[in-house]
């Protein structure tokens, strides 16, 4: 690791682990991810135990939640305790509840969901606080289907100072139509596109983190043509190769996992064709990220 990944990564680690009251947790990596235990979801959470949720939440930027035996209303509540919850666009004729997302992939798929790089819908305006990945079907194989999430603010402070303040001020779009390249989005689906600042601030911590990626991010604004591209695919080359950023949970039957989606990027592998994996994801209403 060079000197600033390696200075970084000390402010990261050095920091005192805490001790929760209601649940106890157990870290993926040093810097991101951490699997707690010790709260059944299928139950109401109370205010002590949600601020320890909360806590942690915003501590790790991921968190780990297995054996839980959910309804789609006790994901929903769970979801809620976080903000109000996002509505999926339909087509015509789905009567199905658009806060409950289904997450399938089986051997007649042609992609898969996040199978890449990317934070979740930044090409709205106001981009998702954060999504509840409920996996009850992982592959059948025993292993497969695992998603890695990348910790965005580690990103930004890898960076040398320089690039940090050269990024500080530019802006970039992000485009609806980047994931549907080779197909054609449903009539009835209106495609978001916005521009937002490249660094940001995380609404709640106040900490910078680097906010593109490569499932939404077209171009940066202040550049030429070529010297966005090729700043873009230093920054996404960079999450996509070290491995020092990022944390890889393997799923298991009825494993729930909450992400922060403000200051993450995920990847979901699929390493696992022709089997199945099936869940459901909730997400929740964000804010519009600031500089």
């Amino acid at each position: 690791m060079d000197s600033y990944t390696l200075a970084a990564a000390e402010r990261l680690t050095t920091r005192p682990a805490r001790d929760y009251r209601h649940f106890s947790v157990q870290p993926v990596t040093p810097v991101i991810g951490a699997e707690l235990t010790g709260l059944d979801l299928s139950r109401p959470l109370d205010d002590e135990q949600l601020a320890e949720v909360k806590d942690a939440f915003l501590t790790h930027h991921v968190l780990v939640f297995r054996d839980q035996h959910l309804s789609p209303d006790d994901h929903k509540r769970f979801a809620g305790y976080f903000g109000q919850l996002r509505r999926s666009q339909r087509v015509a004729g789905d009567d199905r509840d658009p806060e409950v997302l289904d997450i399938k992939a089986d051997g007649s798929s042609s992609f898969v969901d996040g199978n890449g790089w990317h934070t979740d819908g930044t090409a709205d305006a106001e981009p998702s606080l954060g999504s509840m990945l409920y996996i009850t079907r992982p592959p059948a194989i025993g292993s497969g289907g695992d998603t890695m999430w990348a910790n965005m603010h580690f990103a930004y402070e890898m960076l040398s100072p320089t690039m940090q303040a050269f990024l500080d001020g530019l802006t970039a779009v992000h485009d609806g139509l980047i994931p549907w390249q080779g197909y054609q989005p449903p009539l009835e689906y209106t495609i978001p596109k916005s521009e937002h600042p490249v660094v940001v601030r995380h609404p709640e911590t106040g900490r910078k983190l680097l906010f593109v990626n490569p499932g939404f991010t077209s171009h940066i604004v202040q550049l030429s043509p070529d010297e966005s591209r090729g700043l873009l695919d230093m920054l996404f080359t960079m999450v996509a190769t070290r491995p020092v950023l990022s944390c890889r949970v393997r799923w298991t039957p009825n494993t729930l996992v909450f992400w922060d989606n403000r200051c993450t990027q995920h990847h979901a592998i699929w390493d696992y064709y022709p089997h199945e994996r099936y869940g459901q994801r909730v997400s929740i209403n964000g804010t519009r990220p600031t500089a």
